[in-house]
């Protein structure tokens, strides 16, 4: 019998959701709305910071602005499922055009979540609720 006490059970991990928006403003908001729902989030302004924290910082789910300054979020999209074949399913991209022609082409060849600009940030919050317990979910039945 040890006298020393027992350290309350940890809380279960959070969920990580990588943020990548060029706009400094419109990643702040959706960080701190995810801080606040209980999320982890890493925040990249470009494709290059996004695949770097990715190696070193595993993501539960990307949220991938499509207008990007170096590389287009579609293509940092094939380069992350290429590169990280778990988040396939886990990313939404977020466009104020998602109708635009070569949107709408790559979404038929590549179905993921679309988050059309000026969204709710209700939107964005029920997203990664639905994602993310979806996939509590899925490992806990394991």
């Amino acid at each position: 019998m040890s006298s020393t006490p027992h350290p309350p059970p940890s809380p279960p991990p959070q969920a990580t959701i990588l943020i990548v928006e060029d706009e400094a403003a419109l990643r702040r908001v959706l960080e701190r709305v995810l801080v606040r729902e209980g999320y982890r989030v890493l925040a990249a302004a470009s494709a290059e910071t996004a695949y770097e924290l990715l190696a070193s910082e595993p993501a539960d789910a990307v949220l991938l602005d499509v207008q990007l300054p170096t590389m287009s979020g579609l293509a940092l999209y094939l380069a992350l499922i290429h590169r990280h074949p778990g988040l396939a399913g886990q990313i939404a991209i977020m466009s104020g055009d998602a109708e635009a022609e070569h949107v709408r082409v790559w979404l038929e060849h590549n179905p993921c979540t679309v988050l059309k600009k000026p969204f709710d940030l209700k939107q964005i919050v029920e997203w990664a609720h639905e994602l993310l317990d979806a996939t509590d979910q899925r490992s806990g039945n394991g």
